[in-house]
């Protein structure tokens, strides 16, 4: 057997070494990941930055496709699926790292930004796996607030998260042909409605935010996601309050996470011994990144100052 893996991911291949000493394992940089890398593999492993679509798998032998994110939007699932190929996510491997990056936004906005006399809240949209850790520690700070996600019948209609809300954060997939799409769902008429100086916070995927209708709309912003990733608007980069390069789940826990949780989807798919991720530390040569108060700040001017380098420093970032 044969797995071709995006090398950025930590702790897989020499967990598969490890575990099934027989298979063959070859991991390479997104840009190397072609139609020709993987025609001989049996699976394939990767990140948002690798499109997994016909192009790629046309002609090729992958029977299984995993990612190691939540997010499955860059992954065509219905040629998956037309065609026999099973493809896994990662749901919930770095929800509390999303949650923590959040609630240091919440901490910057509230504590230097609304006024102090004044209880904010925060509308969460979208209640799956990060969003309900959102909305608990939210409640644990004293904030009100208030919930939305209708696929699951949960919470209060869009428009009054709008209108009632001083903070708004979405958590929710990049979906298009659902009967809820979430493709803009921040758009100008959702602005519109919102209260003057509310604020934006998306760490679920770019397209979700309309960036153009954010940056008219005179509304304070946090992204960590962006439309059109590594080569991001830098009008809107120079507007947001907080930026950064798409590194919001970015922890060791959760890289850990979303590594086992393919290890057991190739053991389930092939029928081999199922195997953990051990020592997975001691792989990590700097594992613990700069999380002093004002951490966010300090990411937000690295980011302004070098926006080009958004890919590398994505790269490049140490495990919270």
């Amino acid at each position: 057997m044969t797995i071709v893996i995006d090398s950025h991911i930590p702790f897989l291949a020499e967990a598969v070494r490890r575990a099934w000493p027989e298979v063959h394992i070859y991991p390479m940089k997104p840009d190397e990941i072609d139609a020709a890398a993987v025609r001989n593999a049996d699976v394939l492993v990767v990140r948002t930055r690798t499109k997994v679509n016909e192009e790629l798998l046309r002609g090729s032998r992958v029977r299984l496709v995993c990612t190691a994110t939540i997010g499955f939007d860059h992954i065509d699932t219905a040629y998956c699926e037309s065609r026999g190929i099973r493809w896994t996510a990662c749901p919930g491997c770095n929800a509390q790292a999303v949650c923590d990056y959040v609630e240091e936004t919440l901490d910057e906005i509230t504590n230097h930004q609304l006024p102090i006399t004044k209880t904010p809240t925060l509308g969460v949209i979208g209640v799956g796996h990060v969003g309900s850790l959102v909305a608990k520690m939210a409640e644990r700070k004293g904030l009100n607030v208030l919930l939305n996600d209708p696929p699951k019948g949960i919470g209060v209609p869009l428009d009054d998260i709008a209108r009632q809300c001083d903070i708004i954060t979405f958590h929710v997939p990049l979906t298009t042909h659902h009967k809820y799409p979430t493709y803009h769902l921040c758009d100008a008429s959702f602005l519109q409605k919102c209260q003057p100086g509310a604020w934006i916070i998306n760490t679920s995927r770019g397209g979700v935010v309309d960036e153009q209708a954010l940056l008219e709309s005179g509304h304070p912003y946090v992204l960590d996601v962006w439309e059109n990733e590594p080569d991001i608007d830098l009008a809107v980069l120079e507007k947001a309050q907080l930026a950064s390069m798409h590194i919001a789940g970015y922890s060791m826990e959760g890289k850990r996470n979303a590594s086992q949780m393919c290890l057991d989807a190739i053991a389930e798919t092939f029928g081999l011994a199922k195997s953990q991720i051990t020592n997975h530390k001691s792989q990590i040569s700097n594992a613990s990144s700069d999380v002093a108060a004002g951490w966010l700040g300090r990411i937000t001017e690295q980011l302004k100052s070098d926006p080009k380098a958004f890919e590398s420093l994505r790269q490049h970032y140490p495990l919270r």
